[in-house]
Order: C-alpha cells, then structure tokens, then sequence
C-alpha cells in the first residue's frame, strides 16, 4: 500500500514543483557546491538542480538540520567462532591397551573426573601390584621399628641397629608414596586405591579414563577395541562451550581504534539476540592472505548457540569519543551513478540536489564528511519523493 501511494505523491509534486537553474550565487557557495563532487569517484556528477513546493504540499516533507554529534569511535568487521582454548583440552590416556568400553559420546556434557572410556592394560595391574608390595614392606619396616626402639630401651641392641631399621622404614614409606604417585597419575581414584590396599582383591586390569574438566565433547577420535598408546593417543576433545573466541578480522587502517578490553556486540542473523564480548588479544601478524590481523574476542555463549566456525558480524566499540557531523539516515539519497547527495532546504520552500561525502551510520544518523555545514536544514522525510519528482519531470 505504501508503494502505490508514493506515484501518486509523486505526481502531486510534479505538478506543483517547479524546476528551475540555480539563482546567482557567490563564488564561496559555488566552490562549496562543487567540492563535493569533485572528491568523489568515477562517474559525472549531475548538475544542481532547485526545486520550489507549494505551501499546501510541505506537509509531505520533514525537515533536520546536520548536526554535531558525540559518536563512539566503532569498528565493524566480520569474526569466525572458535572454541575458548583456554576451557578446551585433549583426553589422553596414561595407560596402553585396547578400549574396552566408550561411555562418552560426541556431546555428552561432563564433569571433572567423569568417566569417559575403559582400557584393558597391563600398566595399572602393574601399578597397583608395586603399590600392594610397597604397602607391605611399609609395614613390616613398621613393625622393626618399633620392635628396635623396645630393645633399644631395654638395652639388647645398639644405636646403629635402631637407625638402621628406621632407615629401612623411612625407605619403605618413600616407596609407598612413589607408587601411590603412579597410580594418581593413571587416573585411579581414592576409592579405587583404597580397593587396591585389600590384599584379598582382584586385582582389575581395566582402567577409565576420566574427564580433565567440566564441559561438552565436541570430538570423539576413537572407536570400541582399539588399541591406544599412553600419552600419544588423543580420543576426546572437551570444551565448556559457555565462552568461546571469536576470531575478528582486522584491517590495517582499524588497528589504531582497536584496545584489549573493547567491548564488542556480535551478530549473526540466524538468532535474534545479540551476543557480548570483550577484546582479549590483539594479534602480532598480518595475514598475506587476507591482510588482516587477528583479534581474540572473549564471547559468552548464551545457549550454546555459536558454533565453531561460524560467521558472525562484529562490532568493536572504543571507549574513546569523537565529535562527527550528522544528518538523519533518511535524508541520503543516491543517484543513478550511486553518488550519495541530500536535499538541502534553501529557504522559501526551495529545496538543491546537494551531494556529500559521507561516512559511518550509527543507529538512524549518519555521519557526512563533505557538503554540509552543521546548522544547514536537509529533507529528513519525503525526499523519495523529491527524487521521484526530478526523475519524472519533463525535460
């Protein structure tokens, strides 16, 4: 409804505008007029051209004045989602053997020390028998001991004979420490070592392995039997997935506007809620392929919705300001050669064609480089229909 209105407004204007060249000006105006067109690329700019409304039709038409305005100093730019690596680790096993059972699954949420697979292994049938003999030895040096320290204090036996079985004792316990290290290293847990220290146990050959933190499995790289080797196999990957980085890609000229702890609004348009971010690192290099620098954006993750490798939108703000001159987003119109050109209000209900150079949008307002003078009225609504007027017009 609102497209089939704006011929028929159009055509109103086209009756009742009227079209004529530009009145004698001074030659500052006319160099002001001129300058804007000058600096813009490629292409012949048209010549101004004025237009008169009648007073029963201004009521179509919105006028602002370019203004000054408080801009924080932004960088847009795109970033890629990558796991935070400092929340993200490798499983690794301790022990050789074949995998008995996988109770662990590619997104399977897990704690700390949460059992993530089972190996069949020599190496901690190994360990806990050398932790059973070290036990034994701890005692029976235990009870030299004490039986030394009672001949001692009867007399039936020298001082060297009573340092010589607390050395032996010292040692036993030394070893019992080292043994209990190993199994600590494997994985095995208290309640597991307690078991270990019953002499009248089986001793189990499988072992799990457990979680080194809390988070998701994002990655599963092993399959039921096979055979792992201690401290080379990688079978998971975990990451707690309530922060990730998002990798922005910066250009040179941006650099300078970019400071670890910016904040950064992120988007992507598949959700509908923005997410929140804080600059953490600013990268070193330059890429040669896309000549961009990395910038490391802490991100939380709300719902888990980034995934890695996912495209979003970035918007780094500054904590600096700047002063910028501004006009309404609304006002700026581009011609048939794309140039960007206002209408700019002459008085009297007279309204030019006045191109500008413009800059960065923040919200509804956008920033003009060239063309305007601050306090300089523009069209803010109804210079479609301007446009729309000049573009019909009979020549």
């Amino acid at each position: 409804m609102r497209y089939a209105v704006m011929p028929a407004i159009a055509s109103v204007l086209l009756a009742s505008c009227t079209s004529q060249p530009p009145p004698p000006s001074s030659a500052g105006e006319k160099a002001a007029a001129a300058a804007p067109a000058a600096s813009q690329p490629g292409g012949s700019p048209p010549k101004a051209s004025y237009f008169t409304v009648p007073r029963d039709q201004m009521a179509h038409i919105k006028v602002a004045a370019a203004a000054t305005a408080t801009w924080e100093t932004t960088v847009r730019t795109t970033g890629t989602v990558d796991w935070d690596n400092d929340h993200t680790t490798q499983a690794i096993t301790q022990v050789s053997g074949p995998i008995t059972r996988i109770v662990a699954d590619t997104g399977t949420h897990v704690k700390v020390g949460d059992p993530l697979l089972y190996v069949a292994s020599n190496d901690i049938t190994n360990a806990i028998g050398g932790y059973r003999k070290a036990k034994n030895r701890l005692e029976l040096a235990r009870r030299n001991l004490d039986r030394s320290k009672d001949l001692f204090d009867h007399k039936a036996i020298s001082q060297r004979d009573l340092e010589s079985a607390q050395a032996d004792f010292n040692d036993a316990a030394t070893d019992v420490e080292a043994a209990l290290q190993t199994l600590k290293i494997f994985g095995v847990t208290q309640a597991d070592i307690s078991q270990a220290e019953d002499q009248n146990v089986t001793i189990r050959p499988e072992l799990p392995m457990r979680a080194p933190l809390a988070g998701v499995v994002v990655q599963k790289m092993v399959f039921p039997g096979q055979v792992i080797q201690a401290g080379t196999t990688a079978a998971f990957v975990i990451s707690n997935t309530s922060t990730v980085w998002v990798q922005g890609h910066i250009y040179d000229k941006d650099l300078a506007a970019i400071h670890v702890g910016d904040k950064v609004d992120e988007r992507n348009s598949a959700f509908p809620q923005t997410f929140h971010g804080v600059v953490s690192y600013i990268g070193d290099l330059v890429d040669p392929a896309t000549r961009t620098t990395l910038v490391r954006i802490v991100t939380q993750n709300q719902d888990s919705l980034l995934k890695k490798d996912l495209f979003v939108d970035v918007v780094i703000h500054d904590k600096s300001t700047r002063q910028v001159l501004v006009v309404p987003t609304t006002a700026v119109l581009y011609d048939e050669d794309n140039f960007p050109f206002v209408y700019a209000s002459m008085g009297d209900g007279r309204f030019a064609e006045r191109l500008v150079k413009i800059g960065g949008q923040q919200g509804d307002q956008t920033q003009i480089l060239e063309g305007l003078k601050e306090g300089e009225s523009v069209v803010a609504e109804g210079s479609v229909f301007l446009q729309f007027a000049n573009t019909y017009q009979p020549s």
